[in-house]
């Protein structure tokens, strides 16, 4: 069964406008939560119904042991792929958030699943330093 590590703004998108719920209810899919990406909702979560909304999503992955946490060595590979990144020209202070997709690129490797987003340009460049199974949806 394929596995898939869901980025933020598909779960922004479904909370604000229901979109995407074909990928988050996918029956031939083992989905896995990121914890970066927990991270990333929880931060923009100012209402309580959002933070509720979060923690629920939250609670169901943790019930089933699905939240994706980077071990130590995806935090190694990732300061090396930063570095690449900036070596090719990637500045970091215009896009400071690529560090955040850095780690849930490399976690979802580390399992051997796909990242689903709509951020192409920060997944393509991680992409073209460190291969790891990608889709991009609009």
């Amino acid at each position: 069964m394929r596995r898939l590590v869901v980025d933020t703004n598909i779960y922004i998108d479904w909370f604000n406008a229901r979109r995407y719920e074909d990928i988050l209810f996918q029956r031939d899919t083992v989905k896995h939560l990121s914890a970066v990406v927990l991270m990333e909702l929880r931060a923009g979560a100012f209402s309580q119904k959002d933070r509720r909304l979060v923690q629920s999503v939250e609670t169901a992955f943790a019930k089933v042991g699905r939240i994706l946490v980077p071990p130590r060595a995806v935090f190694i590979e990732a300061g090396d792929t930063i570095r690449r990144l900036q070596r090719r020209g990637f500045n970091l202070k215009g896009s400071h958030s690529i560090i955040n997709d850095v780690l849930i690129a490399l976690s979802a490797r580390s399992i051997g699943a796909t990242v689903v987003t709509q951020n192409e340009r920060h997944y393509r460049a991680i992409e073209a330093v460190r291969p790891f199974s990608l889709l991009v949806v609009e």
